[in-house]
C-alpha cells in the first residue's frame, strides 16, 4: 500500500520576541530609574501625581537617550503610562498630537519629500557645483550654498544631508578619485567633514531646518512665556550664521589640507548630470513655486499675521492638488509621522509638567538658590557652554531638547539673563551641540560611516569646529544681539 508523501513546507518566517543584551540592560536601567523616582514621597508643593510624572517623563527621557527601544516607542510607552496610571487624563495625554507645531513638523517633510521626489534638491546642488565648483575650496562653498538653499524646507537635517547631499558628495569624491583609505584625504574627507559641519550651520540658521527647533519653540512658549516667530528666528541667527557660512569651509579646508586643489572635474561631472536631468520638469517648477510662496507667507506672517502651520498646510495641499506629491507619499512619509509621535508624545508630557507644577516649583528652587550671582552674563555664558558639551553624552538634538532645554533656561533667567537671548541662543546651541562627535545627530554617523575619516580626526576637528562655533554664535552673535535689541 503506498503512503502519501506530502510535499515538504517552507518554515514561515519566525516572528516575536527577541533579546538583545544590550538593549536588555539599557532597558533595565530605564526601567529601575523609573521605579525609583515613582515611590519618592512627593516633597515642597509638589502633589503625587507630580512626582509620578517626573518619573515618567525622566524614564522616558532616559530611554530617548540609551534608545532601547526606538525614540517612537519611548515616547509612546511614557504616553500610555501617563493615561493608565491617572497621572494625566486620556485628552491631556493626548494633547501634543493635536498641538500646531507638531504639525509644521508634518507639513515639512512634506516638502523635503518634494524636494527629492522632483529632483530638484539634486538640482540646486548640481547648478551650485557647476558654477562655483572649479576649485577644491570652491566645491565645499558650492555645497554649502546649496545646503542652505535647500534647508528652510527640509526639517530633517538627516533627509537633507544624507538623502540629498550625501550622494552628491560621495560621486563627486568618487569621480575625483578619492576613495576611503590611501585616497581619502585627495578630497573626499575635506567634502565630508565640511557637509556635515555645514549642515548643523543651516539647521541653526532656520526654524523649519530640523525637527528640534519647533520643540524649543513650543518649549519656550510654554515653559518661559516667549514666543519665536519663523523670520524671528532668521533674522536673530543671521548674521553668526551667515559669518560661520563663511568661515567653516575655509578653515576646514586648511584642517584637512586636501591634495587636490582644484577640482575642473567637478563641474563637468555637474554639467554631465544636469544634462541627463535635462530642462526642468513641471514637477520641479511646480516645487519651485510652492517653496518659494510658501518661504515669502512665512516670512511676511508678522504683517499678514498668517499661522505659519496653516501656510505649510496650504502649501503641502498645494502640492496634493499639483500631483507633485501624491496622496501615497504622505503615507510612507515614515519621518514625518515619526516626528508627530515623538514630538507630539514630548509635548504632551512637557505640558503635563507645567499643568501640574513641576515647572513652576523647578524655577522658584532655582531662583532661591542662584538668583544671587553677580554677573547674569557669566552665568549666561557658562550655561551655554553646559548646554553645548552635554551632547557628548546625548546622540540626538530631540532628546537634548527635551533634557536640558527647560532647566538651563529656567537657570538663565533666574539669573536676570533676558528671555529672548536665553531662547535663542540655546535654540541656535541645540544645533551647534552635533558638532564634535560621530553620533551627535543622524547625519553623522551617515557621513562618518563612508570611511573616509577616523573617529580620532573626527572628534579632534569636531573639537575645534565647537571652539569656532562658539566664539562666532556667543561672541559676534552676542553683538548682534544687542544690535537687534534681544539684551
Amino acid at each position: 500500500m503506498a503512503v502519501a508523501r506530502t510535499a515538504p513546507t517552507s518554515s514561515p518566517p519566525q516572528s516575536g520576541l527577541t533579546f538583545d543584551t544590550g538593549k536588555l540592560l539599557k532597558a533595565g536601567i530605564v526601567v529601575a530609574v523609573g521605579l525609583i523616582l515613582w515611590f519618592i514621597p512627593p516633597f515642597g508643593d509638589l502633589k503625587v501625581p507630580a512626582m509620578h510624572l517626573i518619573a515618567i517623563f525622566i524614564a522616558t527621557i532616559l530611554g530617548l537617550i540609551l534608545q532601547p527601544l526606538p525614540q517612537g516607542a519611548i515616547v509612546i510607552l511614557g504616553v500610555a503610562l501617563t493615561a493608565i496610571t491617572g497621572t494625566l487624563t486620556i485628552n491631556d495625554s493626548l494633547a501634543g498630537f493635536a498641538d500646531s507645531t507638531v504639525w509644521l513638523i508634518v507639513a515639512a517633510f512634506l516638502f523635503s519629500r518634494g524636494l527629492i521626489k522632483t529632483g530638484l534638491g539634486r538640482r540646486i546642488a548640481f547648478v551650485m557645483v557647476r558654477a562655483f565648483g572649479k576649485s577644491t575650496l570652491g566645491l565645499g562653498y558650492a555645497l554649502t550654498l546649496s545646503d542652505m538653499i535647500i534647508a528652510p524646507a527640509t526639517p530633517s537635517n538627516t533627509a537633507r544631508a544624507g538623502g540629498i547631499l550625501f550622494p552628491i558628495v560621495r560621486s563627486l569624491a568618487v569621480s575625483l578619485g578619492s576613495e576611503p583609505g590611501p585616497t581619502a584625504n585627495k578630497i573626499g574627507s575635506y567634502l565630508i567633514f565640511n557637509s556635515f559641519q555645514v549642515n548643523l550651520i543651516t539647521s541653526a540658521m532656520f526654524l523649519t531646518a530640523v525637527a528640534p527647533n519647533s520643540m524649543i519653540v513650543k518649549l519656550a512658549h510654554d515653559s518661559l512665556k516667549y514666543d519665536v516667530t519663523w523670520t524671528g528666528w532668521l533674522w536673530a541667527a543671521l548674521v553668526p550664521a551667515l559669518v560661520s557660512l563663511v568661515i567653516l569651509p575655509y578653515l576646514i579646508f586648511k584642517l584637512f589640507n586636501p591634495e587636490i586643489k582644484a577640482s575642473p572635474e567637478a563641474p563637468k561631472m555637474a554639467r554631465e548630470e544636469l544634462a541627463k536631468m535635462g530642462p526642468m520638469t513641471t514637477g520641479e517648477i511646480g516645487m519651485a513655486v510652492v517653496f518659494v510662496a510658501t518661504l515669502a507667507l512665512w516670512a511676511t506672517g508678522q504683517w499678514t499675521n498668517l499661522n505659519a502651520t496653516a501656510i505649510a498646510l496650504v502649501g503641502v495641499a498645494a502640492l496634493l492638488v499639483m500631483n507633485i506629491i501624491e496622496w501615497n507619499d504622505v503615507l510612507q512619509e515614515k519621518g514625518g509621522w515619526d516626528a508627530l509621535v515623538w514630538f507630539g508624545g514630548l509635548v504632551a508630557l512637557a505640558a503635563g509638567l507645567s499643568k501640574l507644577g513641576v515647572i513652576k516649583f523647578l524655577a522658584a528652587v532655582l531662583q532661591d538658590n542662584l538668583g544671587g550671582m553677580s554677573s547674569w552674563v557669566i552665568g549666561f555664558v557658562l550655561l551655554v557652554v553646559a548646554y553645548k558639551y552635554s551632547h557628548y553624552l546625548i546622540a540626538s538634538m530631540s532628546a537634548h531638547a527635551t533634557a536640558f532645554f527647560v532647566p538651563l533656561g529656567l537657570v538663565a533667567v533666574s539669573l536676570g539673563a533676558p528671555v529672548a537671548l536665553v531662547v535663542l541662543a540655546l535654540g541656535f546651541m541645540n544645533s551647534l551641540n552635533a558638532a564634535m562627535t560621530h553620533y551627535g545627530t543622524g547625519p553623522a554617523p551617515i557621513f562618518f560611516g563612508a570611511g573616509y575619516i577616523g573617529q580620532g580626526t573626527w572628534w579632534k576637528n569636531g573639537l575645534i569646529i565647537s571652539l569656532v562655533n562658539l566664539v562666532v554664535w556667543i561672541g559676534i552673535g552676542g553683538l548682534w544681539w544687542k544690535v537687534i535689541g534681544l539684551w
